[in-house]
């Protein structure tokens, strides 16, 4: 098995094919997203979310996350669902900032998440629940304990969302 190894690498050498191991904190390629656009103007996007939702009587949903986070894409792709805008869009707006890699001091838009009583994000995603009048629905803790929504599943967190209405 290992000489079958060995030679099988000696040939996608000699054809001029090198394998790069991907990074871990890398989305893999059909993973790739963009919902959280690091070249946006988080403050002007913040701004016009929270000023669309008062407008439509929304609660604006606000996620702080990075599409280097797998927690985070799988949140936003659960948030971005038909299923999430069948039952929650009239109420739910949603909105994506990203907030870099806090964690390694790479942060960016931090002061917007300081905005909303999170002085230091530790984990991604964040997610804040705001009321048409722009106060916080959502504790801090659960606000920020969002780091495992991969492992919950998009029926866990539609859960959530159910739950969260309800309270309302």
């Amino acid at each position: 098995m290992r000489r079958a190894a060995r030679l099988l690498a000696a040939l996608l050498l000699t054809l001029g094919v090198v394998a790069v191991p991907a990074r871990a904190d890398a989305p893999a390629a059909s993973e790739a997203t963009h919902f959280y656009p690091a070249d946006a103007d988080g403050a002007s996007v913040l701004a016009a979310a929270l000023a669309e939702a008062a407008a439509q009587g929304r609660v604006a949903v606000i996620v702080f996350g990075a599409d280097w986070c797998r927690d985070s894409r799988a949140l936003a792709r659960t948030l971005t669902s038909d299923a999430f805008r069948s039952e929650f869009g009239g109420r739910y707006s949603v909105t994506f900032i990203d907030v870099g890699k806090p964690q390694t001091g790479n942060g960016r838009n931090l002061d917007l998440v300081a905005r909303f009583g999170v002085k230091k994000l530790k984990s991604t995603p964040a997610l804040f629940l705001i009321s048409p009048r722009g106060k916080r629905i959502n504790t801090r803790k659960d606000a920020i304990g969002w780091r495992n929504a991969d492992s919950r599943g998009e029926a866990a967190i539609l859960e959530w969302f159910r739950a969260a209405a309800a309270q309302r």
